[in-house]
């Protein structure tokens, strides 16, 4: 059986991706990082394998900001749409869940809840970091 795929784009169209198969993480991130590049309080994210990622259109309309060498946000010269970060020491991308609509996301917990904005109340694990799956001690918070 093929594994599935979804599109996504830009908020104007110029930029087009697609992933393939399922995203290693899907959950919602609360860090400061991500909170200040998407001017939101918690952002929803699926993190892919890099493998499983690519752009089908516009890639040379792609602004690249790395505000440290583990995160490199890609943004659309155009509308100014946040598309990408790539994750070269994990070699992941995360693609914002908005961008990609026909992907029916299913978050599975909360990273980097000891610096949230908001509190959710979901029943999903929250992680006062990161998972020990994903480099980070494992230690949670509660709701």
């Amino acid at each position: 059986m093929p594994e599935k795929t979804y599109t996504g784009r830009c908020f104007c169209g110029a930029v087009e991706l697609e992933v393939s198969g399922a995203p290693a993480f899907s959950g919602y991130c609360h860090c400061t990082d991500c909170r200040g590049w998407l001017g939101a309080p918690v952002h929803a994210a699926t993190l892919w394998p890099k493998d499983n990622f690519r752009f089908t259109k516009g890639a040379g309309n792609l602004q690249t900001y790395k505000k440290t060498e583990a995160s490199h946000r890609q943004s659309c010269l155009t509308c100014g749409g946040h598309v990408a970060v790539q994750h070269p020491g994990m070699a992941m991308v995360d693609v914002m869940a908005a961008v990609i609509p026909e992907y029916p996301f299913k978050p599975a917990m909360h990273i980097f809840y000891s610096e949230k904005m908001i509190s959710m109340k979901d029943g999903l694990p929250k992680f006062a970091k990161m998972p020990k799956e994903f480099g980070g001690s494992g230690e949670t918070l509660p709701e």
